[in-house]
């Protein structure tokens, strides 16, 4: 055999090992490129938007229209846009019962309360139900005419199309801000950035503020984006609150400060101060005046640092006037019941927005007004559809100092309740809007609060005219928000509601 065989012979077989290992090689890229493909598609599960407008408005604070309408109303945000792109005002759209300051300014205007935080500034809320429970991606609020109303957006972790309630409703805030002034009354698709939430949601409240508008706002519909699966947290949506790093930072800097002030100071001079620091020398009344600044929550907080800090936290004249409306969303029977041996002498309590979907109890709301009611002057309970004919007899019973009650959008109250308002002689300010108060519930509180100087009876549908009156000095606010003496000069006149 020629030594040319061998050698092609050996180039041969070289040959066909390369070629074999290369296509080994490439087979286990291909397959190790599957299993990461793989593996990735399920870590992160490809999901389908969805995207659904409101199938419902559950609830609402106020608008503009009138209950048996639905030119102006609320219930014009359900569904698909029925005026946006256009601009305008159109009778189409929602529209809240106020703008600018002079609802504030007008006759039957209330004081604000003390230790409001800057944060809430929230006027009127709606909220709305949607099919389809989602992860939240998006939230487009269609507004048509002077918008820039809206200042917070809320999901709720109950389902509102659901026969049984969660043990726990949590209402989680999804994006917040200060009013600002939009500059002119364009139609706009209002698109804020959101954070994510863990829990799927088809219940979005929108807050707003109208202080800084011009004119009505007006809003066509809310688009609700969403995803069925909880999405993978990414860099650009990321649940780290900024807040908590800050709060960090700064017990370290703190801390920092209190190693420093050790290494100056002995422990002899350490054992001659007092107990409680310099406080055991201020005076009672300068201490309360300090605290007094504080919110609610800083207050409970601040009660858990020291036995005479707790004293002054739980003393009743720190809750003199009370507003528990900013914290609707954690009020509960529980909380009162925290709250009740420290309000015993409050005379100013707003619990507005609070206590609905189970939150608060009828007989929790008793229990309460028993032990702190006697010497209440100012009570606001504004959307408290947890009321009912029970509890205004408690009041009336319980209240016997009462000269203001605000029972706006309580729609769940029956029209003989109405008639209990009567036995309170010592009210001035009666707030009736959006209740079922029927025509002899109002001639009977006419007939026995005779110290009664603000009347609303504002979207009141079951009363339809007033007879004469013969007090001139009664303020009547009617359907469209005007008073007596704004839409009427008359000495004896003929009101309509």
């Amino acid at each position: 055999m020629s030594p040319v065989f061998p050698m092609l012979t050996v180039l041969s077989m070289f040959y066909y090992m390369c070629l074999r290992r290369r296509a080994r090689t490439a087979t286990r890229g291909e397959m190790n490129s599957r299993r990461a493909i793989e593996s990735n598609t399920r870590a992160l599960p490809i999901n389908v938007e969805i995207v659904q407008y409101a199938k419902e408005v559950l609830d609402f604070s106020s608008h503009y229209g009138s209950e048996n309408s639905m030119s102006y109303t609320m219930w014009n945000l359900a569904g698909i846009p029925n005026v946006y792109p256009s601009s305008g005002d159109f009778t189409q759209t929602a529209v809240f019962r106020t703008y600018g300051t002079w609802w504030d300014r007008c006759p039957s205007a209330r004081l604000p309360f003390k230790r409001t935080p800057p944060t809430f500034c929230s006027q009127d809320y709606v909220e709305l139900a949607f099919e389809e429970p989602v992860y939240p991606t998006a939230v487009h609020i269609l507004e048509t005419y002077h918008p820039g109303a809206v200042v917070r957006i809320l999901a709720c972790s109950a389902n509102p199309y659901s026969q049984n309630l969660p043990a726990e409703v949590r209402w989680e805030i999804l994006w917040s801000e200060a009013p600002t002034k939009v500059s002119g009354p364009q139609a706009r698709q209002f698109t804020p950035c959101i954070k994510q939430i863990n829990f799927p949601t088809n219940l979005i409240r929108l807050e707003v503020n109208s202080s800084l508008l011009d004119y009505y706002t007006e809003l066509d519909a809310v688009v609700l984006h969403g995803v069925k699966e909880r999405p993978v947290l990414s860099l650009k949506t990321s649940m780290i609150d900024m807040n908590d790093i800050d709060d960090e930072e700064d017990e370290e800097k703190y801390g920092c400060g209190m190693d420093t002030l050790n290494k100056q100071f002995s422990i002899v001079t350490l054992r001659e101060w007092p107990t409680n620091g310099y406080f055991d020398k201020l005076p009672y009344e300068l201490i309360q005046l300090i605290l007094s600044h504080l919110t609610v929550p800083d207050l409970c907080r601040l009660a858990q640092t020291c036995k005479l800090l707790y004293q002054h936290c739980c003393d009743p004249l720190q809750y003199i006037h009370l507003s528990l409306q900013p914290y609707w969303a954690r009020i509960n029977d529980t909380s009162l019941e925290y709250l009740q041996s420290r309000c015993t002498l409050i005379q100013w309590l707003n619990l507005s927005w609070t206590g609905n979907r189970g939150a608060i109890s009828v007989s929790g709301f008793s229990r309460f007004l028993k032990v702190c009611g006697s010497e209440l002057i100012r009570l606001e309970l504004s959307c408290g559809h947890f009321l009912n004919e029970t509890c205004l007899e408690v009041i009336t019973e319980m209240c016997p100092n009462l000269q203001e009650l605000n029972l706006s959008s309580c729609d769940k109250i029956p029209p003989q309740a109405f008639n209990h308002i009567a036995k309170v002689g010592s009210l001035k300010r009666l707030i009736l809007y959006r209740t079922k108060v029927e025509q002899t519930a109002v001639l009977s509180i006419l007939n026995f609060c005779s110290e009664l100087q603000h009347l609303s009876l504002g979207s009141c549908v079951m009363v339809h005219v007033l007879p004469m009156l013969r007090a001139p000095e009664l303020n009547v606010v009617l359907k469209g928000g005007v008073s007596q003496e704004q839409s009427r000069e008359a000495e004896s006149p003929s009101l309509t509601c």
